[in-house]
């Protein structure tokens, strides 16, 4: 024992410690990072310990009962776990589906704009967006589809409908939360597709007018395959966060009226947890979460380094 010791002390000096004083500018530049994810991230994984106990503020975590998976059973036996599963799964999934192509086809029709005022216009537009907060997006969201004022119904009952009180039917929330959720992030989602075109060997595209292929061709041909191995990473990366629907918007949007369909985990964590006080509930939830989505990122990263050879590791 002591041997192996040994020979992990004398690596560490020979051949760690010098690439570290080598690159200690490097070390120091990611030094803030690094303190912020040991800090925020993984110091605060110690409390989740109060998942399998009855958390009690006064006897303080370790003073606290041991319950082991109570908490767990309850959730899972409770009248509203089919409804919170169904919906968070769904809601993920439509944002999924409808928003991932979403940024990576305007990209490439973006790239086949000429540079110029125009399309750095475009580009600036569909940015912004991106940087208003939830709470003024929703706040615009439902000045729009106010019921009375909204440009949305007055829209309606011009062309001879009548006004819909979005906001308040359970079949239209899924809807206003995905579509919402497109127009605000597709054209910030289409940087790193951008940044992957602007990558690609300008000899392909000479090679491919020359064997006489048209623009759509030369799209769908070239410039889409040699961009797939970034949009299957950050598919992988979006499956990993597929049960994180987000809470702020959800939170401002909903209303008792419409959670048969607007109910996720995380607002139901934010009752149980936090107005209630049960926080070793709250907690035990929030764990089984985590854990569905770090075995999804697992699931879908193997898969994908079998079927494609492209994989996060």
């Amino acid at each position: 024992m002591k041997s192996i010791n040994n020979k992990k002390t004398g690596y560490f000096r020979s051949q760690v410690l010098p690439q570290i004083k080598r690159d200690r500018f490097l070390w120091l530049l990611i030094l803030p990072g690094l303190l912020y994810f040991i800090i925020f991230c993984y110091v605060p994984m110690g409390g989740l310990v109060i998942a399998f106990k009855d958390y009690r503020p006064l006897k303080g975590i370790w003073g606290s009962n041991w319950v082991g998976l109570r908490y767990f059973a309850e959730f899972f036996s409770s009248p509203f776990f089919p409804r919170l599963m169904r919906n968070t799964v769904l809601i993920s999934v439509y944002s999924l589906l409808w928003g991932f192509p979403v940024p990576i086809l305007f990209a490439l029709l973006l790239n086949e704009l000429a540079a110029g005022p125009f399309k750095k216009v475009v580009q600036t537009v569909s940015y912004m967006p991106h940087f208003i907060s939830v709470v003024v997006l929703v706040g615009m969201v439902q000045s729009f589809l106010s019921p009375y004022e909204g440009i949305v119904n007055q829209l309606i009952t011009k062309l001879g409908g009548s006004a819909v009180n979005f906001l308040s039917e359970s079949s239209w929330f899924r809807t206003i939360y995905v579509g919402s959720g497109i127009w605000q992030n597709f054209g910030y989602n289409s940087i790193i597709y951008l940044s992957a075109i602007s990558a690609v060997d300008p000899q392909l595209y000479e090679a491919a007018r020359i064997d006489g292929a048209k623009r759509i061709q030369i799209m769908t041909r070239v410039t889409f395959p040699c961009i797939l191995p970034t949009a299957i990473i950050m598919l992988i990366l979006n499956f990993g966060s597929i049960m994180n629907v987000g809470f702020e918007k959800i939170n401002l949007l909903y209303s008792p009226a419409v959670y048969e369909t607007a109910d996720v985990i995380s607002t139901y964590v934010y009752r149980r947890g936090i107005l209630d006080s049960q926080f070793s509930f709250g907690t035990a939830v929030g764990l089984f979460n985590s854990v569905i989505n770090l075995f999804l990122i697992l699931v879908v990263n193997q898969i994908s380094r079998k079927v494609s050879e492209v994989s996060l590791w």
